[in-house]
């Protein structure tokens, strides 16, 4: 099946300039509103890949023009991706698969006795890398809570354990169940006066708003491409230096070397991001994950926030309005969010309910517990004891926005829900 662009609707489909990078690649007659889970492709992604597949050759390890070619394209990715996200000048930027493989990676780098204090409203990529006497703390009611509950968390972690053991603080920009935003920065200045470090899980904020390290003071960003309007494959570790340099390698193997001797452990590991990118690396991805961040700093990034939440607003007022279906929420309903909503339908599957939008409706969604089980099963009790309903089903439904949704994506949703009861 060939892939088009889907042709504009009679409603407004994006702020963004038609035919420009930002464009998104879909399927004409399917509604894509599946963003959290893999957001499609855009143009500039598309166009990046397809500009240098013909010189498509080795990184770091050939001396042709073409292997010559595509080191510069991977580190001039690498660059890009970090000024868009405002990497200090001594952070490494490591490429990864993923968000759930750099999180790993940090995982794998931390100093011995490093405890890790997580929330458990956290997506499992944030939660299962983390060794063993890690700090879960309780899903807190609302965002003050979350910054009181750390405080208090670290302040009884430095009374207890030895003070000259690091402590990370590792913690979502937006919630991949509820999309409500995480309050980053006074997290992060709560860990500065406890001389802690903080990770931000990103996946789900970047592709809605603009993140700078800097801007936020966190130590460590990980983003996945394949949320950020770039390919499968790609993803990204931002952050300090001295732990990564310090770590083993997270892959063992060439290009991760200075030099290898002839005994079985006489090995010089390389420094810098080099030591955890072994083998040969994803250069499309790289490329690719690059082009859309340039494209979107070039991007009007207020005006394709408002647009998105006009759209967020009419989906949540539109599920409000009807009486069988019911919304997650962990903060309240006036919290900021990013495009993102799950739900239940009461007496009906959730399981069932995405595939009737599939097969009825041409409605692509997502159900089950969004790889969050902890939060969703939270919320879903929640859910269940705020209206005093017995009949909501033991999963839920998410629908997710971005680049390309339209208000009529929206409607359409509704609409097809409204028919559930």
């Amino acid at each position: 099946m060939s892939v088009t662009l889907v042709p504009p609707s009679a409603a407004p489909t994006t702020v963004a300039p038609a035919g420009g990078p930002l464009d998104v690649l879909g399927v004409p007659g399917e509604i894509n509103l599946d963003y959290a889970a893999t957001a499609p492709c855009a143009r500039a992604a598309a166009d990046a890949v397809a500009e240098l597949l013909p010189w498509y050759a080795s990184v770091h390890r050939g001396a042709g023009a073409l292997s010559r070619r595509c080191t510069l394209a991977y580190e001039r990715a690498r660059q890009t991706v970090g000024d868009f996200f405002g990497a200090r000048a001594d952070d490494h930027v490591i490429f990864t698969r993923n968000t759930t493989d750099a999180l790993n990676l940090l995982a794998r780098s931390l100093p011995p006795g490093t405890t890790v204090v997580t929330f458990a409203s956290e997506h499992h990529a944030n939660l299962l890398p983390w060794p063993r006497g890690s700090v879960r703390l309780p899903v807190p009611a609302d965002a003050g809570g979350a910054v009181r509950a750390l405080d208090a968390a670290l302040t009884e972690l430095r009374r207890a354990a030895n003070p000259g053991l690091p402590v990370l603080v590792a913690v979502t920009g937006a919630s991949n169940v509820t999309g409500e935003r995480w309050p980053v920065s006074e997290l992060a200045r709560v860990a500065r006066r406890h001389g802690a470090r903080i990770a931000l899980d990103a996946a789900q904020l970047a592709p809605h708003a603009p993140v700078d390290l800097l801007a936020l003071d966190v130590d460590y960003l990980a983003v996945s491409g394949h949320k950020l309007y770039a390919p499968f494959g790609a993803g990204v570790l931002i952050g300090r230096a001295d732990w990564l340099d310090a770590a083993p390698p997270y892959l063992a193997g060439g290009g991760a070397t200075q030099r290898v001797g002839a005994g079985t452990h006489e090995v010089t590991w390389a420094v810098g991001p080099a030591r955890h990118e072994g083998g040969t690396p994803n250069l499309l991805g790289a490329v690719a994950l690059a082009a859309v961040c340039a494209a979107l700093a070039d991007a009007d990034r207020a005006a394709l926030h408002e647009h998105e939440q006009r759209l967020l607003v009419r989906l949540r007022d539109g599920i409000a309005a009807l009486p069988h279906v019911v919304e997650l929420r962990t903060f309240g309903p006036d919290a900021p969010r990013v495009g993102i909503v799950s739900f239940v339908v009461a007496g009906r599957d959730s399981a069932e309910v995405a595939a009737e939008l599939a097969r009825e409706h041409a409605i692509g969604v997502r159900d089950g517990l969004f790889c969050a089980h902890p939060l969703a099963r939270r919320l879903l009790a929640e859910a269940a004891a705020r209206t005093g309903r017995r009949d909501l089903p033991p999963t839920a439904v998410r629908a997710s926005i971005g680049l390309g949704s339209t208000r009529e994506h929206v409607d359409r949703l509704l609409a097809a829900l409204a028919t559930l009861a």
